[in-house]
């Protein structure tokens, strides 16, 4: 590099490492070719030709200049490139002069000479072409002499010592060493090109689950609506000698299965699909979200298991579980592990992998593998799940969200509903979905359910300044995106960003929310200010200036707050607000509803409990990783979903997390629910 910005002033005490040619050996290898001397320690390690000591010492001290103690070359890590400048005090070239002196020897003393000059006369040069003056000329000939003789006997008793019996058997060992080496990079090589193209036919057609994995395992109790479960399976008499047998087997192999906790169901990462894991997670976890979904296609299930409850058995081999209807996998971890509280882990929790059984695009259906996968999370029978069909079904449904680059949760979240909600109002016509012709009255119910869960109504009121008169507009909301204050959005380093590292409070951000904005100018074209004026009137309009104000008109059954995290910059990409955002158990949302409402909604159903929490780990848009936290209405527990690891947490952990979506869950619908 002609020009290294790196490059300061040296300061190098006495004993430094690089002034005693004794130290030039590498401290991890002892190795003394291709030593490498850091500028800023007494560090001497080896170069990129060796085991690159050297590059590891850069990497935890952040040194970036070393200097090659026999060439003299200066190397730059941070510019990755050769150093040829030197700072404005020379000190490169006065340690360079020091080397030179140390090598060779007190006062240019000629009987220790320097490798280049060893170098030199080695490879034919002349003592002639020397300069006359030099001392020394005579004993440096007679070294460099020695020093060939040296090679060429080497190199004569090499040649002797392979035609040797002994020499023949090691160079049989090196051979044989050679071909094992060979034959694993054969192996190696042949496995990447199956892994890579397991990956591409797993990318081009992902495989499909079936409805009959759900009668793989025996099914055991679990916590969900006695409507749901699944009928319970006869099992023959048995004789007195055969019940004896069976306890002495149950003693000697104790059941390696155990039961999991409904909803404690971990869903696999297939690749960058943590966006789409947490908001499952959060929707399963929604009691009157799962449970209309859980209606849905229940004859055509129960038909279904009754017909492959003869068919499909599973069986236990040595305490592992296996079934012809698909693989089971078993992993030693528990179907939880808590930290502060937690379940009782299973010795063998199974996870259950659908089979490849992929549909056409016209048997496609997000309502159908919603009902799927929420029956296989809360079955109580599987640690984990992964969602191929699930998978397979968003990339053919929702194309923006086919491969596997980095989504937002936020928009796969907007996304899936919207397309449940254009499946359940086709009701069959454009696309065949599973919902059977004689549930469509179950239908309408569903899509009700749907509609209204997250359908709120905001009134949008703008005031005209000049005669105060206030225009209405109510307007459909299923979500409320808030922003941060400005005080929020330049985030500074240094000593002046103190009074930008305060939390935010959620409050805060509704309250912005609400707030009277005026509007900019006269652009407001009143109708009482207008109202004398006649419509074929040749006048313009009169335009007077006004605010504007959004209230909550009707509160949904479940609040949806989406905090806008990331905002778009002067450099045209998308930066976070790391800023954390305090947030409470309960919400109460009256002062932020309109007045006319207040007298018609119930004071109870102001009330909203938090039901789930979805976290941004990650400081930028296209990078990071999603999380969930949420309520398990079954178990009375707080559990946090992180793909496959599922762990319970405390609510104060919930409370401290840096949110990026809010679920909060109108408490008048919980006790309904409950009830």
């Amino acid at each position: 590099m002609d020009r290294c910005k790196h490059v300061g002033r040296l300061r190098l005490a006495q004993d430094h490492s690089i002034l005693n040619p004794q130290k030039w050996r590498c401290v991890d290898c002892q190795t003394t070719e291709s030593v490498w001397a850091c500028l800023k320690c007494s560090h001497v390690a080896c170069g990129h030709y060796m085991e690159e000591h050297a590059l590891k010492h850069f990497q935890e001290s952040r040194h970036p200049l070393a200097m090659e103690v026999h060439e003299r070359n200066v190397f730059c890590y941070l510019c990755d490139d050769y150093v040829l400048n030197d700072n404005a005090e020379g000190d490169l070239k006065l340690l360079r002069g020091a080397l030179s002196t140390v090598v060779r020897g007190p006062e240019g003393d000629p009987s220790k000479p320097s490798r280049r000059s060893l170098r030199s006369l080695a490879s034919g040069e002349s003592p002639s072409s020397q300069p006359h003056g030099e001392s020394g000329r005579q004993p440096a000939m007679q070294t460099a002499l020695w020093h060939r003789r040296q090679a060429l006997l080497s190199k004569s008793l090499r040649a002797w010592f392979g035609k040797s019996s002994r020499g023949q058997q090691r160079l049989e060992e090196e051979r044989r060493k050679q071909e094992q080496e060979k034959r694993k990079e054969e192996l190696r090589l042949r496995r990447m090109e199956v892994k890579q193209r397991l990956l591409e036919e797993l990318a081009s057609s992902p495989p499909r689950k079936s409805a009959r994995l759900l009668t793989q395992a025996p099914r055991e109790h679990a916590i969900i609506p006695r409507k749901f479960r699944d009928p319970p399976e006869r099992t023959p008499l048995l004789s007195r000698r055969s019940l004896g047998g069976a306890r002495k087997r149950r003693r000697c192999y104790p059941s390696s299965r155990r039961k999991v906790t409904p909803g404690v169901t971990g869903l696999r990462n297939l690749g960058n699909t943590c966006y789409m894991n947490s908001i499952l997670q959060v929707l399963s976890h929604l009691q009157k979200f799962r449970e209309c979904f859980l209606t849905l296609d229940l004859c055509e299930t129960e038909e279904l298991l009754a017909k492959t409850s003869g068919v499909n058995k599973s069986r236990v081999v040595n305490g592992t579980p296996h079934s012809n209807g698909g693989p089971v996998r078993n992993d030693k971890p528990g179907g939880l592990s808590g930290s502060k509280q937690s379940l009782p882990p299973s010795l063998n929790a199974a996870e259950l992998v659908q089979p490849k059984e992929p549909r056409s695009s016209r048997q496609m259906s997000l309502c159908h593998e919603l009902h799927t996968l929420f029956r296989v999370m809360w079955s109580g029978r599987w640690a984990l799940v992964s969602p191929f069909a699930m998978l397979h079904s968003v990339w053919n449904l929702i194309p923006a969200f086919r491969g596997y680059d980095q989504q937002d949760a936020q928009e796969f979240l907007c996304e899936l509903l919207d397309k449940v909600q254009q499946e359940l109002e086709s009701e069959g016509t454009k696309r065949k979905i599973v919902i059977p012709f004689s549930q469509r009255k179950l239908t309408k119910q569903v899509l009700k359910v749907v509609n209204t869960i997250f359908h709120g109504q905001l009134l949008s009121q703008v005031t005209c300044l000049t005669c105060n008169y206030k225009s209405n507009t109510v307007e459909p909301f299923w979500d409320l995106s808030l922003e941060f204050p400005e005080r929020y959005h330049c985030v500074k380093k240094g000593a002046a960003a103190t009074a930008y590292h305060s939390d935010c409070t959620l409050t805060e951000m509704l309250a912005k929310f609400t707030e009277t904005e005026a509007l900019e100018g006269r652009i407001y074209a009143c109708d009482q200010c207008n109202s004398k004026r006649r419509k074929s009137s040749p006048k313009p309009l009169v335009l007077a200036e006004a605010c504007k104000q959004l209230l909550i008109y009707r509160l949904p059954q479940v609040l949806r707050l989406h905090l806008k995290r990331f905002r778009w910059s002067g450099r045209n990409h998308r930066e976070k607000i790391g800023v954390h955002v305090t947030f409470d158990q309960v919400l109460n949302m009256e002062s932020y509803c309109c007045r006319d409402s207040l007298s018609s909604i119930h004071r109870e159903s102001f009330t909203y409990d938090l039901s789930a929490v979805v976290m941004h780990h990650g400081k930028g848009f296209g990078s990071g990783h999603y999380t969930s936290y949420c309520y398990n209405t079954e178990g009375g527990f707080w559990v946090h979903c992180n793909d496959s690891k599922m762990n319970v947490c405390s609510v104060e952990e919930v409370c401290n997390t840096q949110a990026y979506i809010l679920f909060y869950t109108q408490r008048s619908v919980q006790q309904t629910s409950v009830a």
